[in-house]
């Protein structure tokens, strides 16, 4: 949120309609739904149905909607946990088992009907797109709490306060920007006491992860690429569990910003050379936030929130709930109500400090004009002041339009904030965006000075407020010390700090190589305590670290490349204690590593990428016999990780972990491709099945639907007939007529692809040398099923014919993809499976000319 759109007055109606909003997002009925005695059922119904999804569906159109359901994960046991990974694993455990219990009739009902769905656990709600008839049906439900159309919420038009729009920042003389000696603090550091937080108690954040919901972050950015997590300290990066795209905008697994946002959020978060409150902490991000004009969709917004609590690998999959960051800033809002009063109740239950900006619709008289998630009772809400000690214009103010209670909670420097931007560049902007991130760097510094506060929501809240300076402003009703312009006041970290339990051992020391005494830099130093908490640094230039810990036990364990590990087991740390902990490392020897790796049929496969992860080695490239090698590789453990190049095909990554102790051989095959279902792809044996039963279909954009002699099963689902396009698609939940521009897979989205099979999805036409057929061979329980697309035409001027075919396994319930000629190799093609709500496929191929004459596919489906 950037500088504030036109100021917009509120009604009192208004307030009524967002509070009744508010109410069903977050899956609560409004009162006039909670006495049904003297309702009928369809009343009580009608009104779990929001009146913008009434709208949308009022025509006979389809709408994307969220069916939420009553039931609610009981969190109270995360919180009771002692440590920051247990509160997450035990909220993950019960927000997914009450999710999938509780949706699990849902998920039937909408299979049964050949609804595509999306499933969330932390709101407990399913994402469909339906009509008015499936929207009243749904709120029929005993078990739905209401049915709330999707909505779009914004990171404001992206301008800035100054007339440059970036300008190159430089590190004073002799200064080393990823040092702690950092450069002139922004007027918004030194305003909130940051700098003397970092003076008085050398905190600088160290030991603590903060992450954000926005617009992603340029992660090579010179101010911010040391604190991302994802940073191995050789040169390499690990991206799995440390950046999520929930949009689906950057080209690779690295962290992108296609809008600026995020990477100025970050940075007032984290920044170096006095950009950042908290320079010392490491970052993660998801973003959920896209374009030039940032728009922030429900679903993306629900997936980053999930996977905040429990951070995924690259595929989505294996979630690691102990590696959730300890704060995560949201600088974005809209008018509406959200689903983030779960999402913020299971962060808190987890020990996930938030903030939240208030907004910028004020303009500096009217009241109740912070906008949700900022304005609701569950989120810390943030206004922004400027560097006269004046707030904001545009700083929303309370009570809130929602509930009524005060807001924002605090308030911080807003208005012409300096911070990084994409490009390596600088930008400098105001909004109650740009204020929330000094109150999220606040908390790493606090929490990083008090470990006891760790996880501790309340209490964090709680000295938050008591440090704030107080400032005296009840024209929208409070007191002088907590109204609703300002809050609890300005912000004012170190005096947050001085209040906070002062138990905090701190442990400092040198790493050097043994043999040489030479300092090593980006040296893990890791501390684990009796509980099992973990926190980390990473030595400096010089090697040194510096690490405050709770009174306690503590194990630590030193890890870098090309030494062994180090250790110190057994420390007893009293409180306050200043504890010294010099290591020396000792250098190990180095070896060749090669090996040979083939595809998923044994063959050699050129191309591919071979990375070892943990190393400073950069990835090499099999040759034409699919062979690599390495000439040095320092003894150790490490992730061997191979990328086949594109086309990819059904040959998907691989992943094992590597020891290396000596000269060592490591042969590869490459596994089968999945998708996060499960289903998996490999070549097949060619066995062409002839048609024997015509379909009416022909000429261009037609469709039919033939009736399957089997129930045949796509992502889970049962069919007894499907839909057969002119243009190669076999369609199980629509007849889709009039797709003859082939996408990727999987597209989501109202105009989504959804619950296809896609054997030459191509401009195709059926002309009087065409035609297709249906043929059903073997005995029952082991009949195939193949649907014929003879002598198909290119609708598009491509020269050749194309005959292939789609079989449909009864005992397997796999889909094979046959090919007896393909005029142009599939060029202009998409082959591959979709599930039925547009978010998960397995492409084999888009837009490549990679299918042989006489050949096969099989699609083997997983246990979705």
């Amino acid at each position: 949120m950037h500088l504030p759109r036109p100021p917009r007055r509120r009604s009192a109606a208004w307030a009524a309609a967002a509070l009744t909003a508010t109410a069903l997002a977050a899956g609560v009925m409004p009162a006039v739904a909670a006495d049904t005695s003297s309702t009928t059922p369809a009343a009580t119904a009608a009104a779990k149905v929001d009146s913008s999804l009434n709208r949308a569906v009022a025509k006979g159109g389809d709408a994307t909607f969220f069916v939420v359901l009553k039931d609610r994960a009981d969190l109270s046991g995360a919180k009771k946990q002692k440590t920051h990974a247990k509160q997450a694993r035990t909220a993950y455990k019960e927000l997914r088992a009450t999710a999938d219990d509780s949706q699990a009739s849902l998920r039937s009902f909408l299979d049964k009907k050949k609804v595509g769905h999306k499933d969330f656990w932390i709101a407990n709600t399913v994402q469909v797109t339906g009509d008015r008839a499936l929207v009243d049906e749904l709120a029929a439900r005993s078990d739905v709490a209401s049915v709330v159309k999707q909505r779009t919420f914004a990171l404001d038009a992206s301008e800035t306060s100054g007339a440059e729009v970036t300008k190159t920042r430089a590190a004073s003389p002799g200064t080393d920007s990823s040092a702690d000696g950092d450069d002139t603090p922004e007027w918004g550091i030194s305003d909130i006491k940051a700098d003397e937080v970092w003076d008085q108690y050398q905190d600088r954040g160290e030991g603590i992860v903060v992450a954000s919901v926005d617009s992603g972050v340029q992660y090579d950015h010179p101010d911010l690429v040391q604190q991302y997590r994802g940073n191995n300290g050789d040169g390499t990066f690990t991206d799995d569990y440390n950046f999520y795209d929930a949009t689906g905008i950057c080209t690779s697994s690295a962290p992108c910003d296609d809008n600026g946002h995020g990477t100025h959020t970050m940075g007032t978060m984290v920044g170096k050379n006095g950009i950042g409150v908290a320079p010392n902490a490491k970052w993660m991000a998801a973003k959920a936030c896209g374009g030039s004009q940032g728009e922030c969709i429900d679903s993306d917004l629900l997936a980053a929130g999930q996977w905040i609590l429990a951070p995924t690998d690259h595929n989505g999959q294996n979630p690691r709930p102990d590696l959730a960051p300890n704060i995560v800033n949201n600088s974005w809002g809209g008018d509406d109500g959200t689903f983030y009063t779960d999402i913020v109740n299971s962060w808190n239950a987890a020990g996930i400090f938030e903030a939240f900006a208030a907004g910028n619709d004020g303009d500096g008289t009217t009241c109740s004009t912070t906008h949700p998630p900022g304005a609701q009772t569950e989120t810390y809400g943030v206004g922004a002041y400027d560097a006269n000690g004046t707030i904001a214009s545009f700083s929303g103010f309370g009570p809130s339009p929602l509930d009524g209670s005060m807001k924002p909670d605090i308030s911080a420097p807003g208005v012409d904030i300096e911070s990084t931007w994409p490009g390596s560049s600088y930008n400098t902007e105001q909004g109650t965006s740009m204020a929330t991130p000094h109150v999220a760097g606040a908390v790493a510094l606090l929490w990083s000075g008090a470990p006891s506060l760790i996880g501790d929501i309340d209490g964090t809240r709680q000295l938050l407020d008591e440090g704030a300076r107080d400032v005296d402003d009840t024209h929208c009703g409070g007191t002088a010390d907590a109204n609703n312009v300002w809050g609890n006041g300005k912000l004012d970290v170190l005096a947050s700090l001085d209040k906070a339990p002062h138990t905090t051992a701190t442990v400092t020391g040198k790493v050097t190589d043994k043999a040489t005494g030479k300092a090593l830099t980006n040296i893990t130093v890791e501390a684990t305590d009796t509980a099992g908490a973990v926190r980390t640094v990473t030595t400096g230039a010089d090697g040194t670290y510096r690490l405050p810990l709770a009174a306690g036990t503590y194990d630590f364990t030193l890890r870098g490349y090309g030494y062994a590990d180090g250790s110190a087991t057994g420390v007893t740390l009293a409180a306050q204690q200043a504890y010294t902990q010099d290591m020396t490392l000792t250098a190990v020897a180095a070896h060749k590593v090669s090996g040979t790796v083939r595809d998923v049929t044994g063959k050699p496969l050129p191309g591919a990428a071979v990375e070892l992860n943990g190393t400073p080695l950069a990835p090499v490239t099999t040759d034409a016999k699919g062979t690599y090698s390495f000439a040095k590789v320092a003894e150790g453990s490490y992730g061997l990780v191979v990328k086949p190049a594109a086309p990819v095909l059904c040959n998907g990554q691989y992943d094992a972990d590597v020891t290396v102790a000596a000269a060592l051989t490591e042969n590869v095959q490459v596994p089968r491709r999945t998708d996060n279902s499960g289903n998996d792809c490999a070549p097949a044996a060619y066995s062409w099945v002839p048609g024997a039963k015509k379909v009416a279909l022909s000429g261009d954009e037609d469709a039919a639907t033939v009736a399957l002699p089997f129930s045949v099963k796509l992502y889970g689902v049962s069919y007894s007939s499907a839909s057969v396009t002119t243009d190669g698609l076999v369609n199980f939940l629509s007849s889709r007529v009039g797709d003859y521009g082939n996408t990727t897979l999987p597209t989501s989205g109202a105009n989504g692809v959804k619950g296809v099979v896609a054997p030459l999805w191509d401009d195709l036409t059926l002309d009087k040398k065409s035609s297709v057929q249906t043929a059903t061979t073997g005995t029952k329980g082991s009949r195939t099923f193949a649907i014929v697309w003879n002598n198909a035409a290119y609708g598009n001027g491509t020269s050749g014919r194309a005959t292939f075919e789609v079989l449909f396994d009864e005992a397997t319930g796999a889909v094979t993809l046959q090919y007896r000629s393909v005029a142009d190799q599939g060029a202009g093609a998409t082959v591959g499976i979709a599930n039925q709500a547009g978010t998960d496929a397995l492409q084999y191929s888009y837009n490549q000319p990679v299918i042989a004459d006489g050949t096969a596919v099989r699609f083997t489906q997983g246990a979705k």
